[in-house]
């Protein structure tokens, strides 16, 4: 007997796959095409192969924005990520009274947005009247009469401005992971006489490294997406000097702005491929952290 071919799975998955096809297939490859040219507006298009990616390895602009972009990534890995774990680990303790409303006030500011986030920081952090930097400029003008921190510390005021917002968020990540950490190996490393930092070490972070991993990832790959932040915050400009310049809002200015959407698209291209190098790369440092 001849094999009937069953279409019905095809019929249930036929809306997904065309709408997959023409919003994300097609525009993926039309911007691969329009990477490789260079437009003057609407209807002047004029192709130049790889030229800009080769302009893109020596443009100023691209490596500030890179820097900015990496200065405000390392700022999610080495203080926000630990603020988030020790809230986790603070919380995690049944001996705290009133758990339930201490997450309930760090996860908050996750709700609110970017933009209104920015909203709410950009007052604070402004040049002449803003709260925080009038005070800081007090303490610290007498060794930098320059201080500002619109001016000099941009990337340091949007850390601050994202740890708000996100220490919360990865927090209730990390509390996941650390709820399923087995007590039975917990119990049986402090029987054998283990420290809290040896159990924490040994135990826990080996517990809940999969969920490090993945907040890891997650916080990379947000944090080069960075634009609305910045971009509110410093009053739809890049800053003073490009200090507040990302690679999403130089993409953004090169595009909409300049109206050079082939070297935009380049932008994109060059950006796509920096995270999944990064993905890869941490992929393969768990993968050998699983197997010891």
């Amino acid at each position: 007997m001849k094999k009937r071919l069953n279409f019905a799975p095809w019929i249930f998955l036929a809306p997904f796959l065309g709408i997959f096809a023409v919003f994300t297939v097609w525009p993926l490859i039309h911007s691969l095409f329009l990477a490789m040219q260079q437009t003057y507006g609407p209807g002047r298009v004029e192709w130049v192969g790889l030229h800009n990616f080769k302009f893109l390895l020596t443009d100023p602009l691209f490596w500030k924005a890179t820097a900015n972009t990496v200065k405000f990534a390392l700022g999610s890995l080495f203080i926000q990520l630990p603020v988030a774990l020790g809230l986790a680990l603070l919380l995690n303790r049944p001996s705290l009274k009133g758990r339930a409303i201490f997450r309930l006030i760090f996860f908050a500011p996750s709700l609110v947005g970017l933009p209104f986030v920015a909203m709410l920081f950009a007052p604070i952090f402004e040049q002449r009247t803003g709260l925080l930097n009038v005070t800081l400029h007090k303490f610290i003008s007498a060794w930098d009469p320059n201080f500002a921190w619109t001016q000099n510390y941009i990337m340091t005021a949007l850390i601050i401005a994202a740890l708000w917002m996100y220490a919360g968020f990865n927090m209730v990540y990390f509390l996941a992971a650390l709820q399923n950490v087995s007590k039975d190996l917990i119990e049986a490393a402090e029987i054998d006489g283990a420290s809290p930092w040896q159990r924490f070490y040994h135990v826990t972070i080996p517990g809940i490294l999969p969920i490090a991993g993945f907040v890891t990832l997650l916080s990379v790959i947000s944090s080069f997406q960075l634009f609305e932040l910045s971009y509110i915050m410093l009053n739809d400009t890049s800053g003073p000097d490009n200090g507040g310049l990302t690679i999403v809002m130089y993409l953004y200015q090169t595009g909409f702005q300049t109206g050079d959407l082939g070297y935009a698209s380049s932008i994109g291209w060059v950006l796509a491929i920096m995270l999944i190098t990064i993905a890869m790369i941490q992929r393969r440092i768990l993968k050998r952290h699983e197997e010891y």
